[in-house]
């Protein structure tokens, strides 16, 4: 996979997002899609050996769609500069994210901003069995790779039904439950990227898991 060639035309698109322009390079485009795809297609073999629970979800499927909502989201430009893959899509559950763009590159997965009724079922899972979660997101292999979640968009205050004191009452307050773990671009042209993504999906694995179980069961 050629990803400076990937980089130089979502930066070339960046920079002219029209249909016009896209038009004149959709064959280039195209090539680079089938590209990435063939490459996904690779990862998706990669962690189906590794987790006996993978949802199987080749690069046709996990790919992104380039062009922007404009009916809900009128101004944004006509095109994203950057090329997003969702793996592990198992509907109903939380999946496994790389991102590829001109400006940021970035790996994550879990939930972010869910939809009301799932947010309610983590909850309820965090009401029951905080302690896993807390103990997963302080993990050394976690903490490595993504940090600690980040608390920006939190509730001030406990969410309706739970008391203030509640003994894990700062993941109770969350609206998002994802793990983000940013790349440098020169990563992505390393010879082990393939190890190395796999790698960030294992250290992710127990926390999606987890809160894959809670809306599910």
């Amino acid at each position: 996979m050629d990803f400076k060639a990937m980089f130089r035309f979502l930066e070339e698109l960046r920079d002219n997002n029209h249909k016009e322009w896209l038009d004149r390079h959709r064959k280039r485009y195209l090539e680079i899609k089938a590209e990435y795809q063939e490459w996904v297609d690779h990862l998706d073999v990669r962690l189906e050996q590794l987790d006996s629970d993978y949802y199987p979800t080749p690069g046709k499927r996990a790919i992104t769609r380039i062009n922007n909502n404009l009916m809900f989201h009128p101004n944004k430009p006509t095109y994203k500069d950057y090329i997003g893959a969702a793996v592990d899509r198992r509907p109903g559950t939380g999946d496994f994210y790389v991102h590829l763009g001109a400006g940021e590159c970035f790996i994550a997965g879990g939930f972010f901003r869910p939809e009301a009724k799932v947010l309610r079922s983590i909850r309820e899972g965090i009401d029951y069995n905080g302690e896993a979660l807390q103990a997963l997101i302080e993990a050394p292999s976690f903490v490595k790779y993504f940090g600690q979640l980040d608390t920006t968009d939190n509730l001030k205050t406990a969410p309706k039904g739970y008391p203030k004191d509640h003994p894990h009452i700062q993941l109770l307050r969350r609206k998002s439950f994802e793990a983000y773990h940013t790349m440098e671009r020169q990563m992505v042209f390393e010879p082990d990227y393939l190890d190395y993504v796999t790698e960030v999906y294992s250290a992710m694995l127990p926390f999606r898991k987890y809160l894959n179980k809670t809306v599910t069961v």
